[in-house]
């Protein structure tokens, strides 16, 4: 599960693109993470190079062998999200939307306080 995981946020958040991030989001353990980073790159799904400026740091990419993995995990949230979503209206859907961009505006606040 972490593995596919990892595939998953890589996708959906290519700006977080380190275990230490994923690490710190999905609040996993870091020998969870390492073990599911090093497998997905044994297989070629992703693949690390060094940050040009913080050697020490070291960045996870995504290769065109995972585009196979990427396409069942999308087709696996969009029937979970067409479930949740059944015989909603067009304006609950909209509201559902709006509650949720001032949940995700809430959470990068108080992040940016934070840091």
């Amino acid at each position: 599960m972490v593995e596919t995981d990892i595939i998953a946020f890589l996708k959906n958040n290519p700006q977080k693109d380190t275990a230490a991030d994923f690490v710190e989001l999905r609040t996993l353990s870091k020998g969870a993470v390492s073990k599911g980073v090093e497998a997905r790159i044994q297989k070629e799904l992703i693949r690390r190079y060094p940050d040009t400026e913080d050697r020490r740091r070291i960045h996870l990419k995504l290769t065109d062998r995972s585009e196979p993995i990427l396409a069942d995990i999308e087709k696996t949230q969009t029937e979970f999200w067409n479930t949740v979503f059944e015989g909603f209206s067009e304006e609950e859907s909209e509201i559902h939307q709006r509650l949720k961009a001032h949940m995700f505006e809430n959470v990068r606040n108080a992040e940016e306080r934070r840091m």
